[in-house]
């Protein structure tokens, strides 16, 4: 395997930098705590860089960004932390268990989720309070949750979520399932989940843009790896990813 240097890897080459000598290669395994609205990017994220180096490996876990902090504070083993809003990242910052500074890799808009075809009709945030409409929700702490709120809240909508879920994939369940009419979630999830749910934009004026931050943990055992696989999430090739996937470049 030829050793690519991590400055190399940040410009998405792979060609070694040869003023920098012979980088160690990366290797081991790389324990990704990430949002759940990212497990399709970061899956394809992880593909790729495993191609460029064969020897790390990757262990997923995605849930609802609280439960990922609750799980870190726990001592659950987890080398990187990718999270959904700025306010859990500052969590782990404020807990000591961040190594450095997070970066924001990308950004995220929201959309309302309707079942396929929008039997409803809905065609904005103040349908969501119609009578009839089974509105559904990621809880408050959760960010999809919170930027849900604030952007009822800028449309002047009031309505009471008739469940609050904890990450933003059940709230899609439960569409699909046909257990709610509507809910609001991340556009990279109304994308990802293609034909199975239909989205129903929202305007710029009431939309929330959310920030995506990235750290490496102090709980981790392989640094080298870590800050390997962050400059290349914020890497163009990286960037080109998450893009495909729906998110907003950082």
């Amino acid at each position: 395997m030829v050793a690519v240097s991590l400055a190399a890897v940040a410009c998405g080459s792979t060609t070694p930098a040869a003023s920098q000598g012979s980088p160690q290669p990366l290797s081991g395994t790389l324990s990704l705590f990430a949002a759940a609205s990212l497990t399709d990017s970061f899956k394809a994220l992880g593909a790729s860089f495993h191609q460029q180096y064969p020897s790390v490996q990757f262990q997923y876990n995605f849930e609802g960004t609280p439960t990922l902090v609750a799980q870190i504070e726990q001592g659950a083993p987890a080398d990187v932390f990718a999270s959904a809003d700025t306010a859990n990242m500052s969590k782990v910052q404020s807990d000591g268990l961040a190594a450095g500074s997070p970066k924001i890799f990308a950004h995220n808009q929201l959309e309302i989720v309707v079942a396929p075809g929008n039997p409803k009709g809905i065609s904005g945030l103040q349908d969501l309070a119609r009578p009839g409409v089974i509105y559904i929700s990621a809880g408050p702490t959760v960010p999809a949750g919170k930027y849900a709120a604030q952007a009822l809240a800028k449309a002047g909508v009031q309505v009471t979520p008739k469940s609050l879920e904890t990450d933003v994939k059940s709230v899609i369940s439960k569409i699909e399932l046909g257990e709610a009419d509507a809910g609001i979630v991340y556009t990279t999830d109304v994308k990802a989940a293609g034909s199975r749910v239909s989205g129903v934009l929202i305007p710029a004026s009431d939309n929330v843009v959310a920030d995506y931050p990235i750290v490496t943990l102090k709980s981790s055992s392989n640094a080298a790896a870590d800050e390997g696989f962050i400059s290349f999430v914020t890497s163009a090739q990286g960037q080109a990813v998450l893009e495909s996937f729906g998110f907003l470049p950082a």
